[in-house]
């Protein structure tokens, strides 16, 4: 009796599960047949989902207000989108489709909030929250911004010298203002207090002295955010908590301080043996704020989220071929693919997270423990710990024998990925980016598939490197 791979997730894992199914012994994403792709555009590629991005928006959002009227809570909740995470113009032109407001966090971003409104993509009614480092020009672009009557937009400081340099830039309209608290880290951290936002001893004085009796500036919004995400810990709940109170404080000072900003953090499936109560939480963190604002005598704040990874992280994926099976000592195979770890998954190396890795065919072969490697010559463009017994466990195969090569898939990547390794740009080792390939669904639910880039030539790194000038 054979182990086969299909058996080991099986017996592992609810399967089929969200996502993920089986089809004439490949796999699909989502009803999307892999094996189709792999024949139509060749590996290795990544794509995008675009449905998914618009499930996480309604999933969160009907959850949240599910959350608020059972709780009677009187706050409205604001969904917000982190460009951040996927700049991409498909990307963020899905995610609006979707209502929601949207966050920033460098200069640059203000030109494609206003590249969007030019296309007619949104409206100056839209929510603009202003997170981020304020450089003289992230600042004057923001201020020209409610100039040109984006009358939602809300500067975040991130420090109380962030406030002086916005107070030297000259404008006769009332800027929307809002304060982020600093929080302390987690015991395991490099450092003891994150640098993002104002120490929390501070920020009631700084308030009092420049803010309260200024009539240049409306005070809106209270932010803070947990970097290591929303998790039932005592960790967790004791910063949440510590800011709540601080919100507090400040309400019963500030008529126009109306809103509270938890930040991101939602989790996203790393595995196919991924658990995590969104409803709970959500019940837990409104069912909170409502308490202690009963307890203070205070009207409850309206509720701000700015989540970008678990808006797009699980619609993206990537799609590699096996070209060679490397057996270099008696307990280590080695699977070689036909790109750079380090250069497609960036985030795999550099802070070893976690993806959903899974074989695209040969399910029905028997399984064993494998190392991957890309075809870089650094040491560390490898991926060798799973979330099953912290090691990969994939099909076998023999490369004479078979007639179809081993294909593996590492999804729910939508997010961050693009950014870090500098999409378009020279990669390690000059190995390629791969081909870059959007999924939809038309009206009658039929899937359509397009190349938005084709896999990165010579000739445009050359121009990059100067070869061609």
């Amino acid at each position: 009796m054979k182990n086969t791979y299909f058996d080991l997730i099986e017996q592992s894992y609810y399967f089929p599960q969200e996502g993920f199914d089986l089809r004439d012994n490949s796999l699909t994403f989502h009803g999307v047949s892999l094996k189709h792709l792999i024949e139509k555009h060749g590996t290795p590629f990544r794509f995008i989902y675009l449905p998914k991005i618009g499930d996480q928006i309604k999933k969160a959002r009907n959850l949240f207000n599910r959350v608020i009227k059972n709780n009677a809570y009187k706050g409205e909740y604001n969904f917000c989108y982190c460009t951040k995470c996927n700049h991409f113009y498909h990307v963020v032109n899905e995610a609006i489709k979707h209502n929601v407001n949207l966050e920033t966090s460098s200069s640059f971003d203000i030109d494609l909030i206003l590249s969007l409104y030019q296309k007619g993509k949104i409206t100056t009614d839209i929510k603009i929250i202003h997170n981020g480092y304020k450089t003289e020009e992230y600042l004057r672009k923001i201020v020209d911004l409610q100039k040109a009557g984006f009358h939602n937009s809300v500067i975040i400081l991130d420090s109380i010298n962030e406030y002086h340099r916005l107070a030297r830039i000259k404008t006769k309209h009332v800027v929307k203002i809002g304060v982020r608290m600093s929080i302390n880290e987690e015991a395991q951290s490099a450092y003891y207090t994150s640098r993002l936002g104002i120490p929390q001893k501070d920020i009631l004085e700084f308030y009092r002295t420049y803010i309260h009796d200024n009539p240049k500036v409306e005070f809106k919004m209270f932010h803070f955010f947990v970097d290591s995400g929303i998790k039932d810990t005592p960790y967790y709940w004791g910063e949440f908590r510590r800011a709540l109170s601080l919100y507090i404080d400040l309400k019963k000072e500030s008529a126009s301080l109306d809103s509270l900003n938890m930040g991101g953090g939602f989790p996203i499936r790393n595995s196919l043996g991924f658990e995590y109560n969104y409803e709970y939480m959500i019940n837990e963190i409104v069912g909170t704020i409502k308490s202690a604002c009963a307890d203070s005598n205070i009207p409850e704040p309206h509720l701000f989220t700015e989540y970008g990874k678990y808006t797009v992280g699980e619609a993206g994926a990537i799609i590699f071929e096996v070209l060679d099976k490397k057996q270099q000592n008696d307990n280590e195979t080695w699977y070689i693919i036909d790109n750079s770890l380090m250069n497609t998954i960036p985030d795999a190396w550099s802070i070893q997270e976690k993806f959903i890795l899974l074989p695209v065919n040969k399910w029905n072969h028997e399984y064993g423990r494998v190392n991957i490697g890309g075809i870089s010559c650094d040491h560390s463009d490898y991926y060798n710990s799973d979330d099953l017994n912290q090691e990969v466990l994939l099909p076998q195969f023999d490369k004479e024998k078979d007639k179809e090569p081993l294909y593996l898939g590492f999804f729910h990547t939508g997010a961050y990925q693009d950014s870090v390794s500098g999409y378009g740009g020279i990669k390690h080792c000059l190995i390629p980016a791969p081909k870059h390939v959007i999924i939809d669904r038309d009206d009658k639910g039929n899937i359509i598939d397009t190349v938005y880039r084709e896999e990165q030539s010579v000739a445009e790194m050359f121009k990059i490197l100067g070869y061609n000038e």
